[in-house]
C-alpha cells in the first residue's frame, strides 16, 4: 500500500526513506527562537488529544469519589496524566515522522517541518513518561502510576509500533490506550478498580472507533498515501460506515451499563439516552451517505457526545452528594 510520492529528490523515496535522508539536514538548520521552539515541543504533545483524555479523568474521580475529591489529588492526577499522554503522543510523532511527512494533515507537525531533531522528540517523549510516572508514584498512588505507564506503553507499542501499520482494527485494539485516563483518575481516588471504572473504560473503548473511522474518512487519501490500512481506505466507506453504525450501539449500551453498576441518577440516564440517540442518527445518515462532509459532522458531534457525556456524568454525582 505505501506509496512513492515524486516531487522532489527526497521525496522520490518512500517515506522513511526521504525522512531519513533529511534528519541529517535538521541539524544542520538555523536555531528556531526559543518562543518557536517551545511551541514546537508543546505541539508534539498533541494538546488537543490531551485536553479530551483529562476531560474523562476529572468525572470518574467525582464518581469514585462520590463528590469533589481534595483539590490537590485533581491536580496531581490530572498533572501526571498530562504528562503520561504527552509522552506517549511525542514518541508517537517520532514513530510515525515518516508517514507525517506524507499526509497533507499531519505535514506541519514540528519533525515534519524539522522544527526539532528526531531524536530529541523521542528524548522529550521518555522523559515526560518518566516525569508521569514519578509524580504519580509519589503523590498519588503506584497503581495510578502503573496504569498511566501502562498506557503509554500500549499506546507507543502495540498501537504504533504493531498495529497501527498492519491492521484496519488498529484502532480498535489501540484505542484502548486512551480509555485507560479513566482508570488512573478511579485509581488515584480508590486505590482500587471496580466495576463502574471498567464501565467508563469501555465507554471510551467503543466510542473511540467510530470517532477515529469518521476522521479517516475525510482523510483516506491521506492515510492511503503514507500506506497506513485504516478502515476506509482498505474496506472502503460503505463498510466502515456499517461498522460505526455498530459501535453506536455498543457505546450507547455500555453508557447503561455504567447506569447500572454505577447507581447513576436520572439526569445522567436522560443524558446519556438524547446523546446515544443523536449518535445513532448520525451513524445512521452515515450509513445511508457514506460521504466526507456526513462523516466531519459525525466526528465533531463525537467529541460534543464525550464531554456532554462525562459532564453529565460529574453533575448527576454532584447534585445528589
Amino acid at each position: 500500500m505505501r506509496r512513492v510520492i515524486a516531487t522532489d529528490g527526497a521525496a522520490s523515496l518512500a517515506p522513511e526513506a526521504a525522512t531519513s535522508l533529511r534528519e541529517d539536514a535538521v541539524e544542520g538548520r538555523p536555531r528556531p527562537a526559543t518562543k518557536e521552539l517551545v511551541r514546537a515541543y508543546f505541539a508534539l504533545t498533541k494538546p488537543r488529544i490531551i485536553e479530551l483524555l483529562l476531560i474523562t479523568t476529572v468525572p470518574a474521580m467525582i464518581l469514585a469519589a462520590g463528590g469533589w475529591p481534595p483539590l490537590s489529588l485533581i491536580l496531581l492526577t490530572v498533572a501526571g496524566g498530562a504528562l503520561a499522554a504527552g509522552g506517549a503522543n511525542a514518541i508517537n510523532c517520532y514513530v510515525d515522522r515518516d508517514i507525517d511527512e506524507v499526509m497533507d494533515r499531519t505535514s506541519k507537525r514540528p519533525l515534519p517541518m524539522h522544527m526539532v531533531p528526531p531524536r530529541h522528540a523521542l528524548v522529550f517523549g521518555v522523559v515526560l513518561g518518566a516525569a508521569s510516572l514519578a509524580l504519580l508514584w509519589a503523590t498519588v498512588n503506584l497503581m495510578a502510576a502503573a496504569l498511566a505507564m501502562g498506557a503509554l506503553l500500549f499506546y507507543v507499542v502495540v498501537y504504533t509500533i504493531c498495529m497501527k501499520r498492519s491492521t484496519p482494527q488498529n484502532i480498535v485494539i489501540g484505542g484502548a490506550a486512551g480509555a485507560v485516563p479513566v482508570l488512573v483518575g478511579w485509581a488515584a481516588v480508590t486505590n482500587s478498580l471496580d466495576l463502574p471504572a471498567l464501565a467508563l473504560f469501555g465507554i471510551i473503548f467503543y466510542w473511540t472507533p467510530p470517532h477515529f473511522w469518521a476522521l479517516a474518512m475525510k482523510y483516506e487519501s491521506d492515510y492511503a498515501a503514507a500506506g497506513v490500512p485504516m478502515m476506509p481506505v482498505v474496506y472502503g466507506r460503505e463498510e466502515t460506515a456499517k461498522h460505526v453504525v455498530l459501535y453506536s450501539f455498543l457505546l450507547l449500551a455500555m453508557s447503561l451499563v455504567l447506569f447500572s453498576v454505577a447507581r447513576m441518577g436520572l439526569l445522567y440516564l436522560a443524558s446519556a439516552v438524547l446523546l446515544n440517540a443523536v449518535f445513532i442518527v448520525r451513524a445512521f445518515k452515515l450509513y445511508r451517505r457514506p460521504e466526507v462532509d456526513v462523516a466531519w459532522g459525525l466526528f465533531r458531534y463525537s467529541i460534543l457526545y464525550l464531554a456532554l457525556l462525562f459532564f453529565a456524568i460529574a453533575a448527576d454525582v454532584l447534585i445528589r452528594s
